[in-house]
């Protein structure tokens, strides 16, 4: 018997009507398509974003749009976009992204195979401009026990390519706010919650990067904000005082560095 599955979106107004397009387009192309497909437009969006949905709402009956009148954030997007998925699996996608044409398949057939499995992600390829112009690999471990482990130390799930239960997902909480790092705390919250993990050691995605994210992710800000998720972790007994200590030093100095420096070492050293 075919699992059935969602697919879970949130596209607000800064998004690329080009890269939406490629995004649905990636999604509606699967060797195994999905049952339904909901998208959350997470406040008002321009006419050249709402004309590539309008488009694809006409075309896949199975495409749900849910409005939200204001912009609530990412996290906020997902738990509403999340009340709309009719089914038990859902895999989530962002709006900029290209999901490879066997994700769905490849996916589907590790819950089929191990229905005690709450999540299941893979590797990514980061590019830039083109598909085929691919920068980097974020390679994850693959079994849960080694996951767990690598969780102490960066985030043990590629976000944009993850397919969980939503059972698993709310008994967790859900999506909760914490900037930047909204679903590293979700995947906390679940591994200490007893949820199953594991990684395809295969790249089932196209990440779109550019040369803005490493900004993004870098000043005092994001600094102290990666301190208030060590604080976290380390309250929540999920990292040792060691540890917390480790990753402060590591982490904390990362994101006061100089841009350059810092893409250098997510670039030859993180990947």
């Amino acid at each position: 018997m075919q699992l059935k599955f969602s697919v879970l979106l949130s596209v607000y107004y800064k998004e690329q009507p080009d890269f939406l397009f490629q995004s649905l387009n990636s999604i509606f192309s699967q060797t195994l398509l999905p049952n339904e497909v909901v998208l959350v437009k997470d406040g008002s969006l321009f006419n050249e974003l709402e004309s590539v949905i309008d488009t694809y709402q006409k075309k896949y009956s199975n495409l749900k749009i849910i409005s939200l009148s204001t912009n609530q954030g990412l996290g906020k997007a997902l738990n509403e976009g999340l009340k709309y998925c009719s089914y038990d699996l859902v895999a989530r996608m962002d709006t900029d992204d290209i999901a490879k044409s066997n994700r769905f398949e490849k996916q589907i057939k590790v819950f089929k195979e191990y229905p005690e499995m709450d999540i299941c992600s893979s590797w990514i390829e980061e590019f830039e401009g083109v598909n085929d112009n691919v920068l980097s690999t974020r390679k994850l471990p693959e079994y849960h026990h080694a996951i767990i482990e690598y969780a102490k130390k960066r985030c043990p799930i590629n976000h944009p390519v993850v397919m969980f239960r939503k059972s698993a997902v709310l008994k967790a909480g859900g999506y909760k706010h914490f900037p930047l790092f909204e679903d590293y705390y979700l995947w906390i919250r679940m591994l200490m919650n007893g949820a199953k993990f594991y990684n395809i050691q295969e790249s089932l995605l196209y990440f779109r990067f550019s040369p803005e994210m490493f900004k993004r992710r870098g000043g005092w800000k994001y600094a102290m904000d990666e301190l208030r998720f060590q604080r976290m972790m380390k309250q929540e007994h999920f990292i040792s005082t060691f540890e917390f200590l480790r990753n402060v030093a590591i982490r904390f100095s990362t994101r006061i560095i100089p841009n350059s420096w810092r893409t250098l070492i997510y670039k030859k050293m993180l990947r």
